[in-house]
């Protein structure tokens, strides 16, 4: 475009210097993605081999979570993480509603995860539509999804905990008191009822620093 008055000028330049912008904050962030890629890679966790997981949500999920032993098993994991469905039941209507408490950030990590999985033709996907199909509201269906995928990751924390990955301090072996926690597809494995309350120890591990 060759804007011949003033306005058209003026825009064209803004816009130019929007685009610089945004190619420069492009490349920053393609640059930071490649260097959290090789800092979990050096943790040895499997969080970015489940769909819908991406680095910065794995990074987030360990540097969150810390040692996941603190959690005695998948119901108190997911009542820190804001999935655990709380009862809502009034006389013969039995029915759960959202939890407003836990993790929000990892709240977040699952719904984004949820929402890629929905997008796809996927074990979630599938798992959502029998949840619809049973008479579930949509919102209903996402709630349960978002509770198994709570239990995928906790189990696949567990599983890297045992093989020595992202370990903790005191290099735990992980918690062998709940072993069916999911299975790898989000409808095994858990309850829809609401559960206790999370441990509060807090983090203690993290991504490793850039040596």
């Amino acid at each position: 475009m060759r804007p011949r008055d003033v306005v058209g000028k003026t825009r064209k330049r803004v816009a130019t210097e929007l685009v610089a912008d945004l190619e420069r904050l492009y490349l920053r962030k393609k640059a930071a993605n490649k260097e959290l890629t090789v800092l979990l890679r050096a943790t040895g966790t499997t969080l970015t081999d489940l769909r819908g997981i991406r680095p910065s949500g794995a990074a987030r999920l360990l540097v969150e979570v810390g040692d996941v032993t603190r959690f005695p098993d998948k119901g108190h994991f997911a009542s820190w993480t804001g999935t655990a469905p709380i009862d809502a039941s009034s006389g013969d209507n039995v029915r759960h509603r959202l939890s407003r408490g836990g993790n929000r950030k990892i709240n977040r990590v699952l719904h984004i995860m949820a929402v890629v999985q929905l997008r796809n033709a996927t074990e979630g996907r599938a798992y959502y539509d029998r949840k619809v199909a049973a008479g579930k509201t949509p919102n209903e269906a996402m709630r349960c999804l978002k509770r198994r995928l709570s239990d995928l990751v906790y189990r696949a924390l567990l599983d890297d905990l045992s093989r020595g990955a992202a370990t903790g301090p005191g290099g735990h072996t992980g918690n062998g008191s709940d072993p069916s926690a999911t299975g790898s597809q989000p409808d095994t494995g858990s309850s829809n009822k609401s559960l206790p309350g999370p441990a509060t120890t807090k983090p203690t591990t993290g991504i490793p620093k850039a040596s």
